[in-house]
């Protein structure tokens, strides 16, 4: 006889009933498995969707916070943006609540308050906020419902993140004891160059060597035919209708010499550029209303004086690409302006009002952020004994925005505006320049992003 012995199934059931029960079992385990992980991939997707939220909630509402106190100027002066963080956290709860996180909008508190849906917060207290203010907003949401997770007794989860941005400025830095300067190297530039020389009849705009704003006192000079607080810019070559072929003239105060159209300097843009009438048709009109996106640093850059003969009338051209840039022809209530609530002449902090001709139609004679109106010019320096080498060195930045004349006809070449921000740099501040998010001298960047 064998020594194996034969294995006897059990009375009354086949191995086929036992591997049917065996498959049965296993797909209702692979059942409840999937169902469970599918519930948990809700939970987990729902999650991170809403920490993705928040954090963009929190990135926005602390950039918008930045660009206001950037844009109020008050970076320039020697108060320091203090009086504009009411307008920054109005603009940061503004941005914040209008992003929803997971589903509804955040609560509104707005104050600097830990533990809230809505927490804003400056760095006012050290001096560095006089010349580099920083804003955090945090958002939080706790109630964030759950699926899966409720078997487990969590009906809720908690979502957060935060995020600082800063308006960054060189100037009137230098006193501030361990503070690391930077030049900037703001993008969108116009292409008009800028003598250091003080048009309100001091010496210079900046310190050629610190880059210190010497006159803060710049800060809404204006002009406009209906109230005269200074004097245009005006063509600084007056042959051929501004062209500087015949030889450069010396400097004088807030004259400008056109900028070279080439790659080092101003380079025309090619795309992007706005719909105007009459049509930009030369490659100086596309680089003052479009947007030369080749970044200019200070202290970095030297940068060309066009001294090329100009087929057509430079002043001209300035006329209607100004003209573009402020919606506006012959009609005041067309462009765009800095508030007048503000005073006459303005003072800081400023906001703007959208004209009847604002493209974005509700923004139409309310206050907006930004405005075609604000350019950037840069600042070389200059001496008023000789004319200028060509290339030019910047040495700083002067934010303006253009106003409208008034007149039928303008005066070819005249550039009225107000002066909104200055940011000097000088020859002793060295080292990579700071790019920023947007045109303004006054550098806007996001410093942190964290969940």
């Amino acid at each position: 006889m064998s020594s194996m012995r034969r294995k006897r199934a059990m009375p009354g059931h086949s191995n086929n009933d036992q591997r049917g029960i065996v498959i049965l079992l296993v797909a209702v385990v692979m059942l409840f498995v999937v169902g469970a992980m599918a519930a948990l991939s809700i939970d987990v997707a729902t999650l991170y969707t809403a920490r993705s939220e928040a954090q963009l909630a929190a990135d926005a509402a602390a950039l918008a916070a930045a660009r206001v106190l950037a844009n109020s100027g008050l970076t320039s002066s020697a108060a320091g943006p203090i009086a504009a963080e009411g307008l920054a956290r109005t603009i940061a709860t503004q941005v914040a609540a209008s992003n929803p996180v997971g589903g509804r909008n955040l609560s509104a508190s707005g104050t600097c308050t830990p533990g809230a849906e809505i927490s804003i917060c400056f760095n006012d207290l050290p001096s560095t906020f006089i010349t580099n203010p920083q804003v955090t907003v945090t958002v939080l949401r706790t109630d964030l419902p759950t699926f899966f997770a409720r078997i487990w007794g969590r009906t809720q989860l908690a979502v957060t993140a935060s995020a600082t941005a800063e308006a960054y400025n060189p100037s009137n830095a230098a006193g501030i004891s361990g503070f690391s300067r930077a030049p900037v190297a703001p993008a969108c530039v116009k292409p008009w160059l800028l003598p250091n020389l003080d048009p309100s009849g001091g010496t210079t705009i900046f310190s050629a060597t610190t880059g210190d704003i010497t006159n803060p006192a710049l800060l809404g000079w204006t002009y406009n035919n209906f109230a005269v607080g200074g004097k245009p810019m005006t063509p600084a070559c007056t042959t051929g209708g501004g062209d500087c072929s015949g030889g450069l003239p010396a400097p004088t105060p807030w004259s400008y010499y056109p900028g070279a159209d080439d790659a080092a300097s101003f380079p025309p843009p090619t795309y992007s550029l706005p719909t105007c009438t009459p049509a930009l048709t030369t490659a100086y009109q596309q680089s003052i209303a479009g947007c030369v996106e080749t970044p200019i640093a200070c202290n970095s850059n030297t940068v060309s004086i066009d001294v090329n003969p100009y087929p057509g009338s430079r002043n001209v051209d300035t006329t209607i690409a100004v003209n573009c840039l402020t919606h506006a022809t012959a009609t005041l209530g067309d462009a765009d302006e800095v508030d007048p609530a503000g005073g006459t002449p303005p003072i800081p902090p400023f906001q703007f009002l959208a004209g009847a001709q604002n493209p974005v139609a509700g923004a139409r004679r309310n206050d907006v952020m930004v405005s075609s109106s604000l350019v950037t010019v840069p600042v070389f320096d200059a001496t008023t004994a000789t004319p200028p080498p060509s290339p030019v060195q910047i040495v700083g930045f002067v934010q303006l925005f253009l106003n409208p004349d008034g007149l039928a006809t303008p005066v070819p070449g005249n550039v009225d505006a107000t002066i909104i921000n200055m940011a000097g740099c000088g020859t002793a501040i060295t080292g990579p320049p700071i790019l920023g998010n947007g045109a303004s001298p006054v550098v806007v960047r996001l410093i942190s992003s964290a969940p």
